[in-house]
């Protein structure tokens, strides 16, 4: 299952916790959410995971494979991006790699609030 897999590993990383609700889950470090598994959001048929970008990153990656990324409603103007899941074979490599990125952008940017404080 999709949300086994990602669950798993989002909860690999260092502090991470999941909470699920329904077929949706959220995945927190330090509080902060660093990725969202996406099922059927707002009834879009839609199965995806959306993670944090690097400023501009987001919109390169749905304007370089539109069909695979794109822009998720509400959050999507805030630099995150969603990778479809339901679309062809899945490469956890990627999932990994967008994930991983999105989890060093989110505690990075707690880290330097909480110093600031």
């Amino acid at each position: 299952m999709l949300l086994d897999r990602l669950t798993k590993l989002c909860l690999a990383l260092p502090g991470a916790e999941c909470e699920r609700k329904g077929s949706h889950a959220t995945f927190r470090a330090r509080k902060t959410v660093f990725a969202y598994f996406l099922d059927n959001h707002h009834g879009d048929g839609i199965v995806a995971v959306a993670c944090k970008a690097n400023p501009g990153d987001n919109q390169a990656l749905v304007r370089a494979q539109p069909e695979r990324f794109y822009l998720p409603a509400y959050i999507g103007p805030r630099g995150w991006v969603a990778l479809r899941l339901d679309v062809g074979k899945v490469d956890w490599a990627e999932v990994r790699e967008l994930v991983g990125e999105s989890y060093r952008i989110v505690t990075l940017r707690a880290a330097i609030g909480r110093s600031r404080k």
